[in-house]
């Protein structure tokens, strides 16, 4: 059966209350403009702003400029679409990213070349995170197609093919309208190749398109209709029943969650194959909160020598592990340092299984092969209860003395008093990537980052997209002060929007990430007045609250606040922090990431 794609309610809630996209695989119905279909605004602007209404975006992230003026005209009369302003076309990715993240699809509008440029590396991150974005760029007038002329915001060649060209290695599909007659197939075809491969796409719509009447726009936009992708059905059998004998064998299998359970929308099939096995239940890095932390048999976060307490003993020691969705990278993987043998790993990949160094199946969907695999599955407890066995429950940060300077341990201890289902989490690349990972999420709370790509000063526009995707969420956004100052400009939209965040500026005076790779005076950043900067940029309108954090009588008072007289502000909390004081798993992961890029070249 079809499967139409639109905004419906639960296009926003995810399976088990954890970071799944929206379940694309039910039946949606559209959401209908609030005003009549008029003849007269048969145009492409037009169009175009219907069919992101119809996919479930309320929201487009934008920067204007001379070529994509009129597009804005016609996004912004449409009745359920909201124009964000921002200040750069860099946080406008990102914010498109973090919307995706929490909507399932977001979009972004800038303007040729300076603009399309300048979102390049947003799009490149939501490429390497299979989020579907739609990136519209205002191009050159349809006459200058062709010619020889010389157009600003270009290199100076009369060549307009460049922006094209950088876009074709970060999106699925690209799509340059220059020509009504078929204007309508390309936008269309672009939008829902976006929706089925899971990829950012790119879309060019000259200048002077957007407001010109089309009979191929004269009727309301037909809701697309998907056809869903389908296991090969000999294939999946053949798959789940070499999967069960390999599995079925094993003393003390495991399990672990990746980061693509998201884009095979896989995460509620995951969990039934976890309830009917009964094996222990582990997250990669990349995966963290798409994996419920409240399951029964969850032991933790594996990440090789920087795994939660005990998690690694037990994945590593097992004599089968299924890893469904994995991406094993440099960092993932420690420096290349997993102990891992691959004849013990059963890998599920979106649409193919590869078992040990055996046979590898493919046209197999991930849902669908972990659905078929919990009904063959003996139920086989031993690692959870050898995790159960061994587990020590973690200590506590030493008390602080009176006015003592805070430790970033103290904070995270209070961040994860903080979480509760109404909240959702961004951690920021760099040491908050450890902090956050041994926060225990409560059932509904989000989390999200940006691991693959792990492009620094990410987390400001993210922050600004989920929150404005999720208003029922609170965002609790950890940002280091290297991070901050790369896009700091868009907390002034998160004013705009009226949002209520809280964003904790770890204040350590440098990029602590890097440090710990290879140190040197370029991981040295000016100090800011960082809450003087905020105020600044406050200027009186709307609602913001900011304070500097010393100590933890500091800290209490502070989050007492923000979540107490504070809870419908903006909140931004400057912790001050010693440059040298960082999580031991950043120390450890820094130098076996170290280790792996100092190796001397192979001999010739």
């Amino acid at each position: 059966m079809d499967t139409k794609i639109g905004a419906s309610s639960d296009a926003i809630n995810c399976n088990v209350n954890v970071g799944c996209p929206p379940k694309m695989g039910a039946t949606c119905c559209v959401q209908s403009s609030a005003v009549p279909f008029n003849s007269g605004e048969a145009t492409l602007g037009r169009h175009l702003a219907r069919r992101l209404v119809q996919i479930g975006v309320s929201d487009v992230f934008s920067v204007p400029g001379d070529f994509n003026l009129t597009l804005l005209d016609h996004l912004i009369a449409e009745p359920g679409l909201n124009l964000v302003g921002c200040c750069n076309e860099l946080n406008a990715g990102y914010a498109a990213d973090g919307y995706a993240r929490s909507r399932g699809v977001g979009a972004c509008v800038v303007t040729f070349t300076v603009g399309g440029l300048s979102v390049l590396n947003a799009i490149a991150g939501a490429y390497s995170e299979n989020l579907p974005l739609i990136c519209i760029v205002g191009g050159p007038n349809s006459n200058d197609y062709g010619t020889n002329r010389i157009l600003h915001h270009t290199i100076g060649l009369p060549d307009f093919s460049q922006e094209l060209r950088c876009f074709q290695t970060v999106t699925c599909y690209q799509a340059v309208v220059n020509n009504l007659d078929d204007a309508h197939e390309l936008i269309d075809t672009a939008i829902s190749t976006a929706l089925k491969e899971s990829k950012p796409v790119y879309i060019s719509i000259s200048c002077n398109l957007s407001a010109i009447p089309h009979p191929t726009f004269s009727r309301e936009p037909v809701p697309f209709s998907l056809a869903p992708k389908l296991s090969n059905k000999m294939g999946l059998e053949a798959a789940v029943e070499a999967a069960a004998a390999f599995l079925n064998k094993a003393v003390k299998p495991v399990m672990v969650g990746g980061p693509k359970l998201r884009v095979a929308r896989a995460c509620q099939a995951f969990v039934e194959l976890a309830d009917a096995s009964g094996y222990a239940l582990a997250v990669s890095p990349a995966g963290k909160g798409l994996v419920p932390e409240h399951h029964p048999h969850f032991i933790g976060t594996y990440w090789g020598a920087v795994s939660t307490a005990f998690c690694a003993e037990i994945v590593e020691s097992a004599d089968a592990y299924v890893f469904a969705g994995p991406v094993f990278n440099d960092y993932s993987s420690v420096g290349y340092s997993l102990l891992l043998k691959k004849e013990k790993a059963l890998i599920v990949h979106p649409d193919r299984v590869v078992i040990g160094n055996g046979p590898t199946f493919g046209c197999i969907l991930m849902k669908d092969f972990l659905q078929a695999l919990s009904k063959k599955l003996k139920k086989n407890s031993t690692a959870y209860e050898n995790y159960h066995r061994i587990f020590v429950p973690e200590g506590h940060p030493l008390k602080c003395a009176p006015r003592e300077p805070l430790r970033v341990n103290v904070l995270f201890e209070h961040i994860q008093k903080m979480l509760s289902n109404d909240t959702a989490v961004i951690a920021e690349t760099g040491d908050s990537w450890f902090n956050c990972q041994k926060l225990k999420l409560p059932e509904g709370c989000g989390y999200e980052f940006q691991m693959q790509y792990g492009s620094i000063g990410w987390s400001v526009g993210a922050t600004l997209g989920y929150a404005q995707a999720v208003a029922d969420k609170r965002v609790i956004a950890c940002i280091g002060d290297g991070s901050f100052q790369v896009t700091a400009q868009d907390v002034s939209t998160m004013l705009r929007c009226g949002q209520k965040s809280i964003i904790f500026l770890i204040n350590n005076g440098g990029y602590t990430i890097e440090v710990e790779i290879h140190d040197g005076p370029y991981n040295v950043i000016k100090n800011w007045n960082y809450t003087g900067l905020v105020d600044a940029i406050h200027n009186g309108q709307g609602n913001c609250w900011t304070t500097k954090v010393f100590c933890e009588e500091d800290l209490l008072e502070a989050i007492e606040t923000a979540t107490g007289a504070k809870k419908d502000c903006l909140c931004f909390i400057e912790v001050m922090a010693h440059k040298d004081d960082t999580s031991k798993e950043l120390l450890e992961w820094g130098s076996r990431v170290s280790a792996a890029n100092s190796r001397p070249p192979n001999p010739q």
